[in-house]
């Protein structure tokens, strides 16, 4: 990240500076630089509004979470899913508490939440550096689970949909099918990327020894060998059962999705509670506690915010996003991505505000439209990639990790397996 850093402000820094030799004052205009160095305030202005407007959802869905927890509702989930976790993640144990956040976080991405995802996702990373010897690095678990994440495993792209319904689409959930094999190769190869690069780089550099005590596992419930030989005996099965399941989810949302979208938040806010007062949990005081926490998260989160934003703020103000559409667009037409929807494959990792906007531009634009192979394509991409770098900065930022190894590229290689994964299924479906 620290080459990547510097990379982004000395290129936005140089091509600005070229335009500003070659600019001839007009009327109404400003100045290369000068509309960089607004650039770069506007965007640091950014990063802190968007940390503050996360404080509420973060302490919302972090107070919810807190509720599930004290009445065993992770523990629950994690066994649920238990024989895809073990296998996805063999260095966190089975019971530990952040199988569950990570369960709550892949459940809220699957059904496109959005930021109610971003709390339980900050969870499972606290949780996953409990586990960490070498606090500031990341580790394995972490870069897989971020790599899941960037990968954006999602099932129902309410925004996108809403947005399409907006424009004027005649069909506007008819990404579900585009977005749903888009996601599923992203994330296919975020899991094998993360795996195969975390082999590499334990050849390369072998861990190092913990220093001082490490941290203690958590207490888990005594099993006997009878016990621990059926739950062997039955772990593909249920595997299998999991795996059905999910499909027949994936099935059903796509089915009757667009209809259930609204239900969506507040059930889960009503499930969550009521599962607590069957447990007996004091929920209003378990709600604050954990509501407490979105504060604390969002000002750890703010410095790094702001390093990524104007980092990425300077790339499209300097003209460097420009440069590079018009360098490269006429090659990527011919494979599928035409240059209108070039800057969206582009600044899809890098600014969801963006590519939001870029997303809104295309599909109102009268000569392309959201029913349009173009209008499918970006939509398709917008709801089936995630923001990497912002999603890095906010979950690594939440337990102050600065090596990252090898989750960056795990995440970039999804992200363009998400740009094939969407060319290939607009010109299936759209054929």
């Amino acid at each position: 990240m620290n080459f990547l850093f510097y990379f982004f402000i000395l290129s936005s820094f140089l091509v600005a500076g070229w335009r500003q030799l070659a600019w001839i004052p007009a009327a109404g205009g400003k100045a290369p630089l000068t509309a960089l160095t607004a650039t770069i305030i506007t965007s640091a202005g950014d990063a802190v509004s968007l940390a503050i407007g996360l404080i509420g959802v973060m302490a919302l869905f972090l107070g919810l979470m807190k509720v599930a927890e004290e009445g065993g509702l992770l523990r629950i989930a994690a066994r649920g899913i238990r024989p895809l976790l073990i296998r996805l993640f063999p260095e966190v144990p089975a019971e530990h508490p952040a199988m569950g956040a990570m369960v709550m976080n892949l459940s809220a991405n699957l059904l496109g939440l959005g930021n109610a995802a971003t709390p339980f996702g900050i969870k499972a990373m606290q949780e996953l550096d409990t586990l960490n010897p070498e606090p500031g690095v990341a580790t394995d678990a972490m870069a897989l689970f971020l790599a899941i994440n960037t990968s954006s495993v999602t099932l129902l792209p309410t925004g996108v949909i809403a947005l399409r319904a907006a424009a004027g689409s005649t069909n506007a959930a008819g990404i579900l099918p585009t977005t749903l094999c888009a996601t599923i190769l992203s994330t296919t190869v975020a899991i094998l990327s993360a795996k195969l690069l975390a082999r590499r780089n334990r050849r390369k550099h072998p861990p190092k020894p913990a220093t001082g005590n490490p941290p203690a596992p958590p207490a888990e419930i005594p099993v006997t060998t009878a016990a621990k030989k059926r739950d062997n005996d039955f772990s593909w099965r249920r595997t299998l059962s999991v795996i059905i399941g999910l499909c027949t989810l994936i099935i059903f949302m796509v089915i009757h999705g667009q209809a259930l979208s609204g239900w969506i938040v507040p059930g889960l806010i009503v499930s969550l509670l009521s599962f607590g007062i069957w447990k007996k949990v004091p929920v209003y005081e378990t709600f604050v506690n954990g509501a407490k926490e979105g504060f604390q998260v969002a000002i750890k989160i703010i410095p790094y915010l702001v390093a990524i934003m104007v980092a990425i703020g300077m790339l499209r103000g300097s003209g460097v996003m420009d440069l590079l559409g018009s360098a490269i667009g006429p090659y990527t037409a011919a494979l599928g991505l035409p240059v209108e929807a070039l800057p969206m494959a582009i600044l899809r990792p890098l600014s969801g505000s963006g590519a939001y906007g870029i997303l809104a531009a295309t599909i109102n634009n009268p000569a392309i439209g959201p029913d349009s192979y173009t209008g499918y394509l970006v939509s398709t991409l917008q709801g089936s990639t995630e923001t990497t770098f912002y999603v890095m900065a906010v979950y690594f930022g939440a337990v102050q990790v600065k090596k990252v190894r090898h989750t960056l590229a795990a995440g970039l290689l999804a992200d363009l397996a998400g740009v094939i994964g969407a060319i290939i299924a607009c010109k299936i479906f759209l054929q």
